[in-house]
C-alpha cells in the first residue's frame, strides 16, 4: 500500500491539524525565476515517470484539488501537469450536482470518473464539497433528496467515514491518492478578485457570489479542520500546500507528485522470450527495407 510521504505540509492522521497553525507564505531564499526552473526540471521527470506508469499499468493516480475560490487550482493543476501526455491525464471540475446525479449517492458522480490503470486523474473540487460546501451551508441538504437527514454532526462523521472507506477500497486496488488543499489566506484571495476585476480578461473568472461567501471564511476554515482531520489517511493524505505564492505552491505539489510516483514499484513490461524471437525475424526484415510486395 501506497505511504505518504515524508513532508512538512503532509497532514498528520491523529487529528492535531490546526488551520491556525498552517503557513499561507512561506518565506523562501529562492526568488520567482529560481521556482519556475525548479518547476521545469520537475515537470520533465514526470514525464518520464508517468510514461512508466502508463507501460506498468498497474496503478493510477488520483489527485484532488480543493481550495478557497482564487486558491490557484487551476493554474497548479495546468503548470504541474504540462508535458504530461493528455492520453494519461484526464481533469474533472464538478461543479452544483445535476438533478441526474442528485438521484444517486453523493460519491457517485465522482466514481464515474475515476482514473483507469496507467493514468492520472485530477479532481478539480471533488466530493469533498459534500463536507465542506454542505457544511458551511447545510441548507442544501433540502435538495438532496435524502431518505432522512440525521443530526448534522453526526451526518458529518458518516461522510467522513463513507470517505474514508471510499478511499481506502481505491487504494487497495491501486489507486494512489493524493489531496491538496491549497492554502490562500483571506487578503491574498481579496487582492486576486481585484485582479479578475481590474483586468478586462479576467472577468470572466469571477462570480458576484465569490465575495458572498467571503463572508463565511470562519465556518469554512473550521470545515477544512475537520475535514483534513477525519480524512487524511496513510493510503489517502492531505498536504496543506501554503498558497500564496502560486510559484512555490506548484513546486510544492509537484515535489510531492514525483516523489510519490518514484516511490512506486514501476517497471515497463519484459517480452517473453519466444516473443524476442519473433520481434528479432522482423528486426532483420526491417532492415533488409521490407523486400515483400509494395
Amino acid at each position: 500500500m501506497h505511504e505518504a510521504l515524508a513532508n512538512k505540509f503532509l497532514v498528520p492522521y491523529d487529528s492535531s491539524f490546526r488551520v491556525a497553525d498552517a503557513e499561507t507564505k512561506v518565506s523562501s531564499k529562492r526568488g520567482k525565476k529560481t521556482l519556475l526552473k525548479r518547476l521545469e526540471e520537475i515537470t520533465e521527470r514526470l514525464e518520464d515517470r508517468t510514461r512508466m506508469l502508463y507501460a506498468d499499468d498497474r496503478y493510477s493516480l488520483l489527485l484532488v484539488f480543493q481550495a478557497m475560490d482564487a486558491g490557484g487550482k487551476d493554474s497548479t493543476i495546468r503548470a504541474v501537469l504540462t508535458g504530461i501526455n493528455p492520453v494519461q491525464c484526464q481533469v474533472f471540475s464538478f461543479k452544483q450536482p445535476s438533478s441526474n446525479q442528485l438521484d444517486h449517492d453523493f460519491l457517485w458522480r465522482t466514481a464515474q470518473r475515476l482514473p483507469e490503470r496507467g493514468r492520472i486523474g485530477v479532481f478539480n473540487r471533488s466530493y469533498y464539497e459534500e463536507v465542506l460546501v454542505v457544511r458551511v451551508h447545510p441548507e442544501i441538504l433540502k435538495g438532496q433528496r435524502l431518505p432522512e437527514i440525521p443530526e448534522l454532526d453526526k451526518l458529518w462523521e458518516q461522510r467522513f467515514e463513507s470517505i474514508r472507506e471510499h478511499e481506502r477500497h481505491l487504494a487497495r486496488n491501486g489507486t494512489v491518492i493524493l489531496k491538496f488543499w491549497l492554502n490562500v489566506s483571506r487578503e491574498e484571495q481579496r487582492l486576486r478578485f481585484l485582479s479578475r476585476l481590474e483586468k478586462p480578461h479576467k472577468h470572466w473568472k469571477f462570480s458576484t457570489g465569490d465575495v458572498r461567501e467571503r463572508q463565511h471564511w470562519p465556518e469554512y476554515m473550521h470545515a477544512y479542520e475537520e475535514c483534513l482531520n477525519a480524512t487524511s489517511r496513510p493510503w489517502a493524505p492531505w498536504y496543506a500546500i501554503p498558497a500564496d505564492s502560486k510559484p512555490y505552491m506548484q513546486v510544492q505539489v509537484a515535489e510531492i507528485l514525483l516523489g510519490t510516483l518514484e516511490s512506486l514499484p514501476l517497471r515497463y513490461p519484459v517480452v517473453e522470450s519466444e516473443l524476442l524471437k519473433e520481434f528479432e525475424k522482423m528486426r532483420k526484415i526491417l532492415k533488409d527495407r521490407d523486400t515483400g510486395p509494395g
